[in-house]
């Protein structure tokens, strides 16, 4: 199974939180197929702050130009290296209220740099978490915000972490949005498949 982006980042750099957040960054609204190379592009020429910022704006877009939202997401990553720098003295804050005071960091992307980074228990929903949550009946919601309120409830805090991961994986090569494997699912004899209309 392919693995998600940003586990893919760690297993090549190791936890570094930067990395780890401007993979984020540029993952937001694109597949990871596409954000994965274009972040490893970028890794070549700049993995802190103030090397992201040595590369000027235009550069910067060229660099990332095949991701979606390009523009936007260049004035982001220099907007963002430049909040580290002067609010943080160029390193990536440790907690949910700092990385949410960061102008573009959302509550998910800050998750995830806390799960995945730090090693501090959060459950970061993305679309896969909250497709998946709600197919299998594990929650009942609407938004990614509410899905994250309802399995902070019901899933125990030592599984936080991994639960991202394992079900982005999930998410991206069985439980698929529009027809699921659900013949290739481990778990389909317990699943009450919620809103699956047709699979594979």
């Amino acid at each position: 199974m392919t693995q998600p982006a940003v586990s893919q980042i760690v297993a090549k750099y190791g936890r570094d939180f930067f990395l780890i957040l401007i993979s984020c960054l540029l993952s937001l609204r694109t597949k990871d197929t596409i954000s994965l190379p274009i972040s490893l592009i970028l890794f070549q020429y700049a993995r802190t702050p103030k090397e992201l910022l040595k590369i000027p704006l235009k550069r910067l877009e060229k660099i990332i130009y095949s991701i979606g939202f390009y523009r936007k997401k260049a004035r982001l990553l220099h907007s963002v290296s430049r909040d580290i720098i002067t609010r943080f003295g160029g390193k990536v804050p440790n907690t949910l209220k700092e990385l949410l005071s960061i102008r573009g960091v959302g509550q998910k992307t800050a998750n995830v740099v806390l799960a995945e980074g730090f090693r501090i228990p959060a459950i970061a929903v993305d679309t896969h978490v909250h497709r998946i949550a709600n197919r299998l009946g594990l929650v009942k919601t609407k938004t990614p915000e509410q899905t994250e309120r309802e399995l902070r409830k019901i899933i125990p805090k030592r599984y936080w972490i991994e639960l991202n991961p394992l079900l982005v994986m999930w998410g991206q090569n069985i439980c698929e949005p529009i027809s699921p494997r659900c013949s290739q699912c481990v778990i389909a004899q317990f699943c009450p498949r919620i809103g699956v209309t047709r699979s594979r």
